[in-house]
């Protein structure tokens, strides 16, 4: 055969072979629930989490510790290709989780972060029922609508419609969605709050058996494309030991829906959400 069938056989083969790697590239994810902890101390060094990161083609984090010496750090990092999108943590030591709603001194921490200059919002933090209805909460709340930041709460569904009663303009990543809150709870929810958005760490009920989507959360999904967020909940080590499969097990669920929608929730609606400012 001539030279030039060849380089034609060859420019052929390339061709074909440039869309399967493409298409073999795992979708990119923003992690909506990243914790860097430097207390009791850190799990994992900062370029090891760095490393984790672009192994699994994380490319943004909503980023929070305890204290936020860990959020500082990772600022400071100013890592290539990783978009940081810093959150103040209301807690200095474990034990605030259980007394900040009522802590004057926790509002005077958030209000030190603050000045800062580079916060997006307030989380993630802890409420359950009417512990939301303390006026620490409502200041809170009212200092995030003030200074456009974000409300990250892992909270039960009153506590979170008692946020929102706070202020009407609050702004909230409900951490977790419910747990196992009942999924045609969920959507009504997310039908009366249009500005609440659901971050799907530990939520069960997303999938059955096989890790097929169930019919409930398919339909939400694509009722809801704009709604949802993916996050990794690193407040243990074993999360970061297990990264990697966090990230496997919802890219798994994600080839499930229509592609359009699988790339909104893996990191559409972050990087909506979280823009630069104007």
């Amino acid at each position: 055969m001539r030279a030039r069938g060849w380089v034609a056989i060859a420019a052929i083969v390339m061709c074909a072979a440039g869309p399967v790697r493409a298409s073999e590239e795992p979708i990119e994810i923003f992690d909506a629930h990243l914790h860097y902890n430097w207390e009791p101390k850190p799990y994992y060094e900062l370029d090891e989490v760095l490393v984790l990161f672009k192994k699994h083609r994380v490319t943004g984090i909503l980023a929070t510790s305890r204290p936020n010496t860990g959020t500082h750090a990772l600022m400071d990092a100013k890592a290539d290709g990783l978009w940081i999108v810093p959150f103040i943590r209301p807690y200095r030591v474990r034990p605030d989780i259980q007394t900040w709603f009522n802590d004057p001194t926790i509002f005077d921490l958030v209000q030190d972060e603050f000045k800062r200059g580079y916060y997006r919002g307030i989380g993630e933090f802890h409420l359950s029922g009417k512990a939301a209805a303390s006026e620490w909460v409502k200041k809170a709340v009212d200092f995030a609508v003030a200074n456009d930041l974000y409300l990250h709460a892992h909270a039960d569904d009153e506590a979170v419609e008692i946020l929102m009663r706070h202020n009407g303009r609050a702004r909230i990543i409900w951490a977790h969605t419910g747990f196992g809150l009942a999924p045609h709870r969920v959507a009504a929810m997310l039908a009366t709050y249009p500005n609440l958005w659901g971050e799907l760490s530990y939520r069960s009920g997303i999938t059955g058996a096989g890790g097929v989507l169930t019919p409930e959360w398919r339909a939400m999904f694509e009722k809801y494309p704009d709604r949802f967020l993916l996050g990794s909940d690193t407040w243990i080590s074993e999360r970061w030991s297990s990264y990697g499969a966090i990230m496997a097990e919802y890219r798994g669920w994600l080839k499930q829906l229509p592609p359009g929608i699988a790339k909104q929730i893996a990191h559409g609606n972050a990087k909506r959400l979280f823009a630069e400012r104007k």
